[in-house]
């Protein structure tokens, strides 16, 4: 297989009044892990579609390899998707569901059993050949459904949601199976997802969409770390925000918020208008600030054990904070209603709008 690069340019699609892609443009690498991540109904789905010629845009242009693709059908675009159904045929077996989009294409026979029996063993699944797919675990099915995609030797795989029908368990794997296979392969591939861990995981890059439109494009840890908005920081991982405004200018320039915290704004620090102030949960920890940090001093409202870590829900005047402390074996854990004292590094502080 040959991988491909995809470029798209200033793409719309609407469905009656429903503008679902509005001015995306997008580029993705030869050989790219890519993620689609964002709500539901946020467009990511029908940018995969897209992409794969099952949906039509207003506007804009799908390129592949360098071709444009955009006015092509889809069984001439190169590429190959796994639906979220897998969408099987329950009366054949393993072999030939993996057969049938070869001998769509005519290929000779010795070819497709070629093709055949080297993409189930890539997929694990040479010994199930014979069976059907109802009697296959989840799991496996997602393979069968990967393994006929890849047969046809596509330049491009695209998946949506194929983890979505599987267990939590089965998740965790399948990903990690899909990634190694993906860099086996060298092979492009767009996953859509609406799962954060998922897509950091497994993807070299993700774009975040909401509402058709794309809000960042980067590694998960630059969306985590340098979100651009406050929907990327609410998306990616827990943020707490909170309102307030900047008052003050030079050196007395502080961020003021709604909970009655006042906090200094660096000079070199861009404050966007109307920002909030947002920080991640890990950031605030327990005890006295040590310099170059902000100092807090709120009342524990709540807390929730996750297993590695707790977190406490801090009420520091009208607003509620989460904060997240690593759990050991033998800790005692904070009670609601205990006075503490944070301190939150100024660094760790982001200043984020709409």
């Amino acid at each position: 297989m040959t991988a491909a690069g995809i470029r798209i340019r200033d793409v719309n699609l609407s469905y009656g009044r429903n503008h679902v892609l509005k001015d995306v443009s997008l580029d993705v690498a030869p050989g790219e892990f890519f993620a689609f991540l964002g709500p539901s109904g946020c467009g990511k789905t029908t940018l995969l579609r897209l992409i794969a010629g099952f949906a039509q845009a207003a506007g804009g242009t799908v390129e592949v390899g360098g071709t444009d693709v955009s006015a092509l059908p889809p069984w001439k675009r190169d590429v190959g998707m796994v639906f979220q159904s897998y969408a099987l045929w329950p009366h054949m077996t393993v072999r030939r569901n993996v057969a049938f989009g070869l001998e769509e294409r005519r290929l000779p026979r010795a070819e497709i059993d070629r093709r055949v029996t080297a993409a189930l063993e890539l997929v694990g699944l040479a010994a199930l050949a014979d069976r059907r797919p109802s009697q296959l675990s989840g799991g496996q099915q997602q393979r069968v459904a990967l393994a006929r995609t890849i047969a046809i030797e596509p330049k491009v795989l695209l998946l949506d949601e194929p983890l979505s029908n599987l267990d939590a368990k089965l998740r965790v794997q399948v990903r990690r199976e899909l990634r190694e296979l993906q860099q086996r392969l060298g092979i492009t591939t767009i996953f859509v997802t609406h799962d954060q861990e998922e897509a950091n995981t497994i993807c070299d890059r993700i774009a975040v969409m909401n509402e058709g439109v794309v809000q960042q494009v980067g590694t998960p840890m630059e969306l985590y770390e340098r979100p651009a908005n406050l929907f990327v920081a609410g998306f990616l991982g827990h943020a707490n925000i909170l309102d307030g405004r900047v008052v003050g200018e030079g050196a007395a320039r502080r961020f003021e918020a709604a909970a009655g915290v006042r906090l200094p704004v660096p000079r070199d620090r861009d404050v966007p208008p109307g920002a909030k102030l947002v920080f991640r949960p890990q950031d605030a920890v327990l005890g006295d600030a040590p310099p170059g940090s902000i100092a807090l001093t709120g009342t524990i409202s709540h807390r929730e054990f996750l297993g590695a870590s707790v977190r406490y829900g801090v009420r520091i005047g009208e607003a509620e904070i989460h904060l997240d402390s690593h759990f050991r074996s033998g800790d005692e854990l904070l009670a609601p209603g205990m006075r503490i004292d944070l301190a939150l590094p100024s660094h760790a502080v982001l200043y984020l709008a709409d």
